[in-house]
């Protein structure tokens, strides 16, 4: 469907979560909203007479029977989230009632919304770039503090501005050089290959500095996914209790009692850190648990972290070196735990599968060792410093590729100018680059990009 004839129409859905609550909000946007609800709607007065941002009492009557008593919200154009008219209809909350206005919105001619096809309409309508549509599903899956205020700043334009800020200084620079190619009488001089120079190196420093931030970006904004793995009894599912602080999963001696993963957030100073406690790895003739095992290992192979969890207790088996050799080559933090029992754990045979640093002794019964563990999760990921939103400016992998690509250019444009290739050349390189950057904001993107990022959002946004 062509983006333009999307514009045309009324879109509606419940912008509320489903479910009991105090109040239930349906959103209508685009050409005729206004009328089209206003037919819906007895109070006062028309919705047609009042201003911009008011809000109405009223009912909502549909073939004769009053739905609910409602507020309704009129935002006219151009002042509003989509820049198209938009109106709120605030109802009691309840998915029924709320799912009988949509009803009634839908047969006055309005179409569902798709996910995300608000937010959408903004990013077409010229209200907010990709990247700042992009923060707003951040937002809304944000888990800790400093992943919300990450997002926040990335839809302040915070990116925007240092992006855009690096696409106008290489067009700056493709102009002078087109002027050159216009005016082919003038020869390209050294003093100009040296300014080029100069040019292309700043932008690459800018661009360096966003992707040295990139991966740290990355964990602010979706979560440090840390799978706990072991073998069966070794204190697994105590661990995400302790780190829970609660009793989230069910602890027995009896090994092989978890057969599922389970999964939690916790937030660890600001990082937001998804644990997955998985079921113990052993060899099984138990159909059940031999699912749980091989589900275990597919998590272990994606994670960012892995905890390994051993008995300080007992001597390292066969099992749990195929464990540690399984995991080798991964960012691993491995935990002793029992460590209140007598030791009979090797650590001379533990050292030939991790280094030293990557151990950690840990008793969950005498709750000791967990501030070494968050330490130990700095120094692998953040270098041991503290992360702060700044950091996450540039998280988004999708921004990531794109500027890589555009450092990729940058690079190549250098070369091109150090060996005094043609001006024409260092255009194309130049032209690449700024390519590349413009996805970014969506100042250059494929349509197909454009709605595979705006499925990721929930209805009514």
């Amino acid at each position: 469907m062509n983006r333009l004839n999307q514009l045309d129409d009324s879109i509606a859905a419940i912008s509320t979560p489903l479910g009991m609550g105090g109040i239930g909000i349906v959103r209508v946007s685009g050409q005729g909203c206004i009328e089209l609800v206003d037919r819906l709607f007895s109070g006062k007065s028309s919705l047609l007479a009042k201003k911009t941002h008011t809000l109405s009492y009223g009912k909502i009557i549909h073939h004769g029977e009053v739905i609910d008593e409602v507020l309704v919200s009129v935002m006219k154009s151009p002042h509003t989230y989509t820049k198209d008219d938009i109106v709120e209809i605030n109802c009691h909350g309840g998915s029924l009632v709320t799912r009988r206005i949509l009803e009634a919105v839908l047969n006055e001619g309005a179409r569902l919304a798709e996910p995300g096809e608000f937010t959408k309409r903004a990013f077409l309508n010229g209200r907010m770039d990709l990247t700042q549509a992009e923060a707003v599903i951040d937002i809304i899956h944000a888990h800790t503090d400093l992943s919300r205020q990450a997002a926040v700043n990335q839809l302040e334009g915070r990116l925007k501005s240092a992006v855009r800020s690096m696409r106008q200084e290489i067009l700056d620079m493709i102009a002078a050089i087109e002027a050159v190619i216009d005016y082919p009488e003038h020869d390209v001089e050294e003093e100009t290959y040296g300014n080029m120079e100069q040019a292309a190196l700043k932008i690459l420093a800018q661009m360096e500095k966003l992707l040295q931030n990139a991966d740290r970006g990355k964990i602010i904004r979706e979560g440090l996914e840390t799978v706990i793995v072991g073998k069966p009894n070794v204190g697994k599912s105590s661990l995400l209790n302790w780190l829970l602080e609660e009793e989230r999963a069910i602890v027995t001696d009896i090994p092989g009692t978890t057969r599922d993963t389970v999964e939690e957030y916790i937030n660890i100073d600001g990082i937001p850190v998804k644990i997955v406690d998985t079921a113990g790895i052993r060899e099984t003739g138990d159909l059940v648990e031999k699912m749980g095992v091989e589900k275990s290992k597919a998590y272990a192979e994606k994670a960012d972290l892995v905890l390994m969890m051993l008995d300080g207790s007992r001597p390292l088996d066969e099992e749990d070196k195929d464990i540690l050799s399984f995991i080798q080559g991964k960012k691993t933090l491995i935990l002793l735990n029992k460590t209140d029992l007598a030791p009979r754990l090797s650590m001379e045979e533990l050292e030939k599968f991790i280094p030293k640093k990557q151990l950690l002794s840990v008793s969950i019964k005498e709750n000791r060792g967990f501030d070494e563990l968050i330490q130990s999760l700095k120094e692998l990921f953040f270098s041991g410093e503290g992360v702060k939103a700044e950091d996450g400016l540039l998280g988004n992998t999708r921004h990531k590729n794109a500027l890589f690509q555009a450092k990729e250019a940058m690079e190549q444009c250098l070369v091109t100018i150090r060996t005094r290739m043609p001006e024409d050349f260092i255009s194309l390189d130049l032209q690449d680059a700024n390519r590349a950057l413009g996805e970014i904001t969506g100042d250059v993107a494929d349509e197909e990009i454009i709605d595979r990022i705006f499925t990721k959002f929930c209805l009514g946004k």
